[in-house]
């Protein structure tokens, strides 16, 4: 996971405008998202973070750290200003503490066990600045100087401030003010020749020199490509050059550009888990020294020597080795050169055996065997001992060594470093001997060094905390008595001595005095020397002092009456409701000042997301999908009419009904409403309704006596009231009881009558809808009780086809294939009976 901070020079020097119009601080801002863009091309830019730091003093210089969202970068970034100084040396320690903050916690140093390259953290700082001189508050300094204290724990383990998976890369901006009348020189981008420079060449990045917007796009997308995992190493020559190989000229004697090289090792991390994997480490410039109670400090890159004598590579089967490519770098081309893929140069750390300067090998350099690249091979420390001892091991012995065979081994590790036993362990275990080392052999570090470690864990964990946890405040401004403006609240033209104060105003008459003058600052404060002393809040009498009573007594009179001319609104009306432009989307705060919410009507209904500007908007996550189910697309249109409307009848989605129709109630089955009984000599008007094969009809047998009618409206009430208890009673439909009204004769149309049934069928087919929606947004695939509802539709062919299209499009909003699939071939089957019906009415 790459860490990509931004160190943005925000002095006042960036202020200066170039001939496009805008400053140096909006270019860094656009070069940042151009930056931005141009990762994000790359697959990899997921796993990276972003941090911003400014030139302003920590932790307020701090304004996205390890914590922080890109949403609060991006803000941050758009807000910075150019005020203050060019203290680039202090926001440079700022930034590599922010980046080392996690690795004493997380143990990627190992320090005193050996470097392991495929433990790493790579970051890239692109620092942007105008190349100024270097201020600060005790004056101008010509050189760059980063502070020698830090807060954090741990820093004095490393001589420099930054680690070798860092690298510092500087953007000078030299854009000039006006536009020059010769052309762009076409070509790279030249270093630049302000103070930041060596340090960016020490860190293993380099600097640009940016003079045109085209120089900057171009140094952009070269920075993108400097993204890369690895770690930073300085390769030096030990011993004589190599003699000159066939085809070259005469061996040059003096230095050369390859005889030391500061270049990056890219450690590649595994294809299948993306996490670098390696066996050995790179050994330290130090032997471990159990009785020594402090660890030395090592530099931020190592030291590798490398003899350029020709050796044989040594590789054996079943013996883990680690390799990594070259940075392309005049070592690696004057390598390739020579065209030797079948030689290596061996790698040594001086100091890291027990005895001898130089140390014993614990690699080798090597081109490959297209020559289009140089490895670095990390083996076991000597490893032209160990290699045939092992060798020996698999193809000799057969992993049973004789006493011989043991006593060389033991021989070979009196001179490993203790730090490589671990190592050594795991690559025996690979190898399928587990039990040539013993498990109690010691690591080289002694008690307190080890306890040391563990302390400065601790204390490093919590100094991150603390911040992580102190990013984005600001340093709190010392509290002072804010004065209030002694002029009146009303308008001046309102005064009675309005002349006068226009006269004192344009200069032809006497000073105003101090309270009725109208250019009093409204925000002054008046810095008070007692700290302790503070203003009244008017809010607690109990805090008022015994003597201070009457005066206190007198200012709530006045604030509370409002009696004094003093009074002044800081504020008009219309300022008290203008929101600027940038707060106007910041809707979550708002949302956080309202009072909760009700709770929904329905609970199986999915919540409703505070979405600015959409309240509409629907929680899909709240909403139960049959992941099981895949939707395909295309499919929800089959079967659709031309001309038909795919919304129902009415439009907009049905409303809630308190109580459902018996007909639709679970386990409980429909009573009709029971037939009164036919009175001899009165007429009956029978009306039936339409029938279909998959639609259970209903009967409306409605009876209208001449001498003793019901009115229709009680009919309904009966009926409502079947619905509300589930069941009927003989008692609610008698007729002609006793102390019943004879209602009045009323011979209802049959356009009435067909407008009743009509407006039935639609409440009954609303219920329906809402119970099939809730069973389609139920997981699983049994459908059999969507199929028996809507069997139960109401109304004509037209009608059932219209809500049979809605239905299909809920079940698409979901992606229930399988149950789409179904619908369709149910509404076939309606379309087939409906035309063999027409065809029959034909005949």
């Amino acid at each position: 996971m790459p860490v990509l901070l931004f160190l943005i020079d925000t002095s006042a020097s960036m202020n200066q405008r170039s001939h496009l119009g805008t400053s140096y601080l909006d270019i860094a801002k656009g070069a940042v998202e151009t930056f931005l863009k141009l990762r994000s091309r790359d697959p990899a830019s997921r796993g990276d973070r972003y941090m911003l730091v400014s030139f302003e003093e920590a932790p307020a210089g701090i304004k996205a750290g390890w914590k922080e969202s890109h949403a609060t970068f991006m803000t941050e970034l758009r807000n910075l200003q150019a005020v203050g100084l060019t203290s680039i040396g202090q926001s440079l320690r700022t930034a590599f503490d922010l980046l080392n903050l996690n690795r004493l916690v997380s143990g990627i140093d190992n320090y005193g066990q050996g470097r392991n390259p495929f433990f790493l953290e790579p970051a890239i700082i692109v620092a942007i600045t105008d190349g100024s001189k270097l201020t600060s508050s005790s004056g101008v300094q010509d050189e760059l100087h980063l502070p020698l204290t830090t807060p954090l724990p741990g820093s004095e383990l490393t001589k420099e401030p930054f680690r070798w998976d860092q690298r510092l890369f500087s953007l000078v901006l030299r854009i000039p003010g006006h536009t020059s009348p010769d052309p762009e020189p076409i070509g790279g981008v030249p270093l630049d020749p302000s103070p930041i420079t060596p340090m960016c060449e020490v860190t293993g990045g380099r600097s640009y020199s940016v003079f045109s917007q085209r120089m900057l796009n171009q140094c952009l997308e070269s920075l993108v490509q400097k993204i890369q995992s690895g770690v930073v190493i300085n390769f030096e020559k030990t011993g004589p050059d190599p003699p000159p190989t066939e085809g070259k000229g005469e061996m040059k004697y003096g230095p050369q550009s390859w005889h030391s090289c500061h270049k990056m090792i890219y450690v590649r991390p595994n294809p299948k888990t993306g996490v670098p994997v390696g066996h050995w480490p790179i050994p330290e410039s130090f032997w471990p020294d159990q009785n020594s109670p402090t660890l030395p400090p090592r530099a931020a890159h190592p030291q590798v020597k490398f003899s350029c004598v020709d050796s044989e590579p040594m590789v054996v089967d079943k013996v883990p080795f680690d390799k990594y490519e070259l940075e392309p770098s005049p070592l690696t081309q004057y390598i390739l050169e020579r065209k030797s893929p079948h030689s290596c140069w061996q790698v040594f750390v001086c100091n890291s055996a027990k005895y001898g300067e130089l140390g014993q090998p614990f690699g080798y350099l090597k081109a490959s065997t297209a020559l289009n690249c140089v490895n670095l091979f990390v083996m076991p420390y000597n490893y032209p001992v160990v290699l045939p001892l092992l060798d020996d091991l698999i193809t000799v012995h057969k992993f049973k060594p004789p006493a011989k065979w043991r006593q060389s081994f033991e021989n070979y590790l009196k001179t490993v470093p203790p730090y490589y036993i671990t190592a050594l362990r795991k690559a025996l275990r690979m190898m399928g001997a587990p039990n040539l080392l013993a498990d109690n052999m010691e690591y080289g570090l002694s008690y307190s060094v080890v306890s040391y470690l563990k302390k400065l864990s601790q204390q490093a964990k919590i100094e991150a905390d603390r911040v992580c946890a102190s990013v984005g405040k600001k340093a709190a401004l010392e509290g002072g008595i804010k004065l209030r403006c002694r002029s009146s609240a009303l308008s001046l033209a309102h005064r009675k001595d309005f002349t006068q104060l226009l006269h004192s105003i344009m200069g032809d008459g006497p000073a105003l005095p101090m309270e009725a003058n109208t250019k009093e600052f409204a925000g002054f404060q008046l810095a008070a020397l007692n700290k302790a002393l503070k203003p009244q809040g008017l809010r607690n009498p109990y805090d008022i002092p015994r003597s201070h009573l009457l005066d206190q007594l007198s200012r709530m009179r006045r604030n509370l009456l409002h009696a004094s001319i003093c009074i002044l609104k800081g504020q008009d009306q219309d300022q008290l409701h203008s929101v600027p432009i940038a707060q106007m989307g910041n809707y979550q705060d708002f949302l956080k000042h309202c009072p909760s919410p009700l709770r929904e009507a329905d609970p199986d209904q999915p919540k409703r997301l505070h979405t600015f500007g959409n309240p509409f908007k629907l929680d899909k996550k709240a909403m139960m999908v049959d992941e099981a189910d895949e939707f395909v697309t295309g499919t929800q249109g089959k079967g659709k009419r031309p001309g038909e409307s795919s919304s129902p009848a009415g439009g907009g989605a049905p409303k809630r009904r308190r109580c459902m129709s018996p007909l639709l109630r679970l386990g409980r089955a429909y009573t009709p409403p029971k037939t009164p009984p036919r009175i001899p000599g009165h007429s009956e008007i029978k009306i039936l309704s339409f029938t279909h094969p998959y639609s259970v009809s209903k009967t409306f047998n409605l009876r209208f006596y001449q001498s003793d009618l019901l009115q229709l409206d009680e009919v309904e009430n009966q009926e409502n009231r079947v619905q509300e208890n589930g069941q009927s009673s003989d008692s609610e439909f008698s007729l002609g009881s006793e102390g019943e009204e004879e209602a009045p004769c009323r011979y209802p149309s049959p356009c009435q009558l067909k407008k009743i049934r009509n407006q039935e069928s639609q409440e009954l087919n609303s219920e329906l809808r809402v119970l099939i929606t809730k069973e389609i947004r139920k997981p699983g695939r049994r459908y059999e009780k969507i199929f028996y509802l809507l069997k139960q539709i109401q109304g004509s062919l037209e009608t059932r086809l219209i809500f049979l299209q809605s239905i299909i499009k809920e079940a698409a909003r979901f992606k229930k294939r399988v149950l789409i699939e179904q619908l369709e071939n149910f509404l076939e089957e309606i379309h087939l009976r409906a035309n063999s019906m027409n065809h029959l009415d034909g005949l």
